[in-house]
């Protein structure tokens, strides 16, 4: 049997060759570097028991699925600072109160504009008796502006409701 000599060659040749053994590997926080002089000045640990495998990951899109829930909506995009928590639900806060008073604005606004609409029979004005094409553009108009009025109480509302929930003092 000739297979005993090739099994003896092709050990002999791998105890010959160097050892792969990987070099050293330091850690400085979530970054690995294998050099040493980068490690040193910025006081990495050396990283024992074992190969160290770094597959460098992707920068996840800030464009979804849109299949998660509303949490994605309040996520920083990538590179502005940190804000502390306190300061956070400050700005919140005031977002909060800003969007509250301009809903209340709109609103007004909204009651203001069916007062005056008199659900589509507004009182005629001027030279509104003679002209009724005047009048009938008139109310398209005022028709119009309530449907813009109340699109945007449902965009202050949608605003409002991806806010943080407001927690107790």
């Amino acid at each position: 049997m000739k297979t005993a000599p090739l099994i003896f060659l092709a050990g002999s040749l791998i105890a010959a060759m160097p050892a792969l053994a990987q070099e050293r590997v330091w850690r400085c926080g979530n970054e690995y570097t294998n050099n040493a002089t980068i490690a040193q000045q910025k006081g990495c640990k050396v990283m024992e028991g074992g190969n160290v495998t770094v597959v460098q990951g992707t920068k996840a899109s800030g464009g979804g699925s849109g299949g998660g829930s509303g949490s994605s909506a309040a996520r920083a995009p990538a590179g502005s600072p940190r804000v502390e928590g306190v300061d956070q639900r400050a700005r919140d806060g005031e977002a909060r109160s800003v969007l509250e008073s301009e809903l209340k604005k709109a609103e007004a606004r909204q009651a203001e504009l069916q007062k005056d609409y008199n659900n589509g029979e507004p009182e005629k004005q001027g030279s509104e008796g003679r002209n009724y094409q005047k009048y009938l553009d008139r109310v398209a108009e005022m028709k119009a502006e309530l449907a813009r009025n109340e699109s945007d109480i449902a965009g202050i509302r949608r605003e409002i409701g991806r806010l943080p929930v407001k927690q107790p003092q």
